[in-house]
């Protein structure tokens, strides 16, 4: 999957992760979503994101947590 909108830069929020530059996190959408704010909320409160943006945090964090996983597993069998 191509992450178009999710960019990195150490000068916006520490390198974190962040919707096309903007000072608002991939953890802060998941975070939102996770506490039960629906989408259109997210717009409500967030009037510059699109719907591309929340849809593309999510697939970037369920893409980082299945990285993850698998990196834990393979090097529990190396050891």
């Amino acid at each position: 999957m191509k992450f178009d909108r999710i960019t990195f830069d150490p000068l916006v929020m520490g390198g974190k992760p962040c919707i096309r530059g903007m000072r608002i996190t991939v953890g802060m959408i998941v975070g939102l979503i996770a506490s039960g704010v629906n989408k259109e909320e997210i717009l409500k409160l967030y009037p510059y994101l699109e719907p591309e943006d929340i849809d593309q945090a999510l697939a970037y964090a369920a893409w980082r947590a299945e990285e993850i996983e698998i990196s834990e597993v393979e090097s529990k069998k190396v050891a």
